[in-house]
């Protein structure tokens, strides 16, 4: 008995959790971070209505290998590309695009094919790297976080990746 209410209270406690979470930022944040300790930055560009999105954010993100590697590797942003709050990144100020139905932001780093969801990825320098449109399961995730993140991109093709490298470093 008392065991269990140990556990209850230690559940009620605010950030004590069994499970672990990523460490969601702001895009400014990801910028502002990136300028004295360079990482590369994953952002997950979703829609309040997206379906996927929800199921993404509750399979994916919450695998316990996804959210330990992306909380070592990269910089999280969550990116709602239907906000109407001003982004500024550097000298540059996006807003909300009434006409387009979404963010400046968002158009662009989605290069303007809106399709939710949608992880981008940048290198330390905030230069593109890759948009990557639609759901992903937590394993083939995983196995485009590592490509990434690892710099396996910049040596082999995704599919010796997965089937090499990958295999060999999946534990």
């Amino acid at each position: 008995m008392k065991k269990l209410i140990l556990f209850f209270l230690l559940a009620a406690v605010p950030g004590f959790s069994q499970t672990p979470k990523i460490n969601w930022i702001t895009l400014e944040e990801a910028f502002a971070k990136t300028q004295t300790a360079p990482r590369k930055i994953l952002i997950d560009v979703y829609t309040d209505w997206c379906g996927w999105c929800k199921v993404m954010d509750k399979k994916t993100f919450t695998d316990p290998k996804v959210v330990n590697y992306v909380n070592r590797n990269y910089y999280a942003v969550k990116f709602n590309a239907e906000s109407r709050k001003d982004v500024k990144i550097g000298d540059k100020v996006y807003k909300f695009d009434a006409a387009n139905r979404a963010h400046q932001a968002a158009i662009a780093l989605l290069q303007g094919k809106m399709s939710y969801p949608s992880i981008v990825y940048l290198d330390e320098q905030f230069n593109m790297i890759q948009p990557v449109p639609g759901y992903m399961e937590a394993r083939p995730f995983h196995q485009v976080i590592t490509f990434i993140g690892g710099n396996h991109h910049k040596k082999e093709q995704f599919e010796a990746f997965k089937s090499g490298t990958y295999v060999k470093t999946y534990k």
